[in-house]
């Protein structure tokens, strides 16, 4: 996909923000038509460790030097993804029903390797976080506007989005001169700044990978399983499948003192990610369900080393928590890792992980196909086959040990004297 991107920078008003940057970008389809456009400032505060076990937190905004290497444009489902800085991304998934269209979801990455903007930092991870934005219900061939401000709080992260002009679906490749606004900017009495609060530890470098299972105070009603999903991500250099994942998934988790179950829905799923040599990385977007698997290679061997999971209980209720120590799912590169089996993972205190005729391969895939698939303990018969026989011979000792006794006894009883 062709993209062009013109940068605009805009100064922002307000004691409250430092300097932002309009950002406009557009991006093209494979005919070099506009496809996607946006026009938006967004400003960060991220908390994080540093050295001492401090915490320090920094400001800064979404700079007008982006990339839009990612972003992607199809009948029903668009991606803007905007790369900046060293290893920063922020991604729009959008989605349309063919009258409306909405945003589905936003995906910030930060990495905090990147010293210029994160001194001193304790962790060199990349972190990521998925918070649901209020664009939705906005008829096709017009552009949302929102000059109002959006903010985003987490724990960790705090994001905010204003003077937004999108169009996620061009037709005809020239931008529609009408407009759908958002609430906040109708003209009716002072509306505050739209707050999402997530109430969770969201986006937190985890120290380990020993999690504690969790304890439950109310009974769930069983759900049934989880349809299985066969998701690919293609590579941006050539197109072809570079990562293979099937599954069916479901989420348990704790918000405040109830637990809670909910299956991942496959069905109208926005699938993104990335391939790397040591890296690749597996997004799922459902209307309720944000997920994120992260991998990573030694060369040999591959595992999933960080899982975040956001879930939108409501409009403005978020569950969200991640775990970046993690070491699953382990097999050598140029195979798959496959387990039929049911498992559950404890992935935090919080957050705990069921998958269902689970198949991966992040790594090595040939010709869109899987490879050789290592599979998990509780799929693997083989290991079945010394029990069955050790079981066999312990009950063959055990018939010889009581056949004797009971000979003996027979044999004492004959010479008794009379």
């Amino acid at each position: 996909m062709s993209r062009c991107v013109v940068l605009v920078l805009f100064f922002a008003l307000g004691l409250a923000f430092r300097l932002s940057h309009g950002v406009e970008v557009s991006v093209n389809n494979k005919d070099n038509k506009l496809c996607l456009y946006a026009n938006l400032m967004v400003n960060f505060s991220v908390m994080y460790e540093t050295v001492g076990s401090k915490n320090e937190t920094v400001e800064f905004a979404l700079p007008a030097n982006v990339t839009t290497n990612g972003s992607l444009c199809e009948n029903t489902k668009s991606v803007l993804k905007l790369q900046f800085g060293d290893g920063h991304s922020w991604t729009v998934a959008f989605t349309n029903d063919g009258k409306t269209y909405q945003a589905d979801s936003i995906l910030f990455a930060y990495n905090l390797n990147d010293s210029a903007t994160f001194p001193d930092s304790t962790s060199h991870e990349t972190m990521t976080l998925t918070v649901k934005p209020h664009i939705t219900h906005v008829d096709m061939d017009t552009c949302y506007s929102c000059k109002s401000k959006d903010v985003f709080q987490s724990n960790l992260v705090n994001q905010t989005l204003w003077n937004v002009l999108i169009q996620a679906f061009v037709t005809n490749g020239s931008k529609s001169e009408n407009f759908t606004t958002c609430a906040a900017d109708l003209p009716t009495t002072t509306v505050a700044p739209t707050t999402h609060v997530t109430n969770a530890t969201t986006a937190a470098p985890a120290t380990n990978s020993t999690t504690v299972p969790i304890s439950t105070t109310t009974p769930t009603p069983s759900l049934p399983n989880p349809a299985i999903g066969n998701y690919s991500i293609k590579s941006d250099g050539n197109g072809t499948i570079c990562l293979l994942a099937n599954f069916g998934l479901r989420i348990g988790f704790t918000q405040g003192q109830k637990y809670e179950e909910m299956n991942f829905d496959p069905a109208n799923t926005t699938v993104n990610g990335f391939c790397g040599v040591n890296s690749s990385e597996l997004v799922l977007i459902s209307k309720t369900i944000s997920i994120v698997f992260s991998f990573t290679s030694d060369g040999n061997k591959f595992h999933l080393h960080a899982l975040n999971v956001t879930v939108m209980l409501s409009p403005h209720e978020v569950f969200s928590d991640m775990n970046s120590n993690l070491a699953l799912w382990e097999a050598s590169n140029n195979s798959s890792y496959m387990c039929h089996s049911k498992q559950n993972y404890n992935i935090t205190k919080l957050l705990s992980l069921f998958t269902f005729d689970l198949q991966v391969q992040p790594f090595g895939v040939k010709e869109g196909c899987y490879s050789t698939a290592h599979e998990c303990s509780m799929d693997d018969t083989s290991i079945l086959i010394p029990i069955v026989v050790g079981a066999a011979l312990a009950g063959l000792i055990l018939i010889v040990v009581i056949a004797y006794v009971i000979g003996r006894r027979k044999t004492y009883v004959g010479y008794q004297t009379l």
